[in-house]
């Protein structure tokens, strides 16, 4: 690949600590409408669009979808005030910016849910552009991809993709965006590497070190 200039986070799980709670309001929300889920299919759907979300673990009540959804969402947003980034998450995110690299998120959150959390964060203007999922294709489809690539003016070649779960590293294959699958988040190692990652990382420091070594090399070649 070409010295990185843009790089691409997912939000839940990767840069933001909150699946547990996005599991347990699934799971709030699914026991309110009696329908069975279990933490594993609950963490296991975390970073599609939530329309998505709902046709793919509840596709034998789809009168009932749209009930569950709204459920979870006012659970989650109640419960979810003291989500954090992950630790290393602030520092990563600036020495990046202070390199002139672009910044970028492409969530599976609402746009709603989203700026939520970017003001939670008071990152807005850390990140060139966010794409999120009700303004766009759902994951793992590469549109959000291609709108960001299209918004900053960088080649595909010149980006990277960083997230936890299979959706983001299919979406960036997709397009043959380079990709960095993070451990400590949705999807295990396993399911991870079937989707050709530069690099798997088990924490925020390790992610850290492996960019900054990456953007070193490219400048000295």
């Amino acid at each position: 690949m070409n010295r990185p200039e843009l790089i691409i986070f997912d939000w839940d799980g990767t840069l933001f600590n909150s699946v547990g709670q996005i599991v347990e309001s699934l799971k709030f929300a699914a026991a309110k409408y009696e329908q069975p889920l279990t933490d594993e299919a609950a963490q296991s759907i975390i970073g599609l669009g939530l329309p998505e979300v709902m046709q793919t673990l509840f596709p034998q009540v789809p009168h009932l979808q749209q009930e569950i959804l709204v459920s979870y969402g006012e659970h989650y947003v109640e419960n979810s005030r003291h989500d954090a980034w992950f630790d290393g998450v602030a520092e990563l995110l600036q020495d990046l910016k202070n390199q002139g690299i672009k910044l970028a998120v492409a969530t599976g959150k609402s746009r709603r849910g989203l700026d939520r959390v970017l003001t939670q964060t008071q990152s807005h203007d850390l990140f060139d552009i966010t794409r999120a999922a009700s303004e766009t294709m759902s994951k793992p489809h590469p549109l959000m991809l291609q709108e960001i690539l299209q918004f900053t003016g960088v080649n595909v070649d010149n980006a990277i993709m960083v997230g936890d779960s299979s959706y983001d590293l299919e979406m960036a294959m997709n397009i043959a965006m380079p990709r960095i699958g993070v451990s400590y988040g949705v999807h295990d190692i396993e399911v991870l590497q079937r989707y050709e990652p530069l690099t798997i990382v088990n924490n925020i420091a390790e992610l850290h070190r492996y960019l900054k070594q990456l953007i070193q090399e490219k400048i000295e070649s």
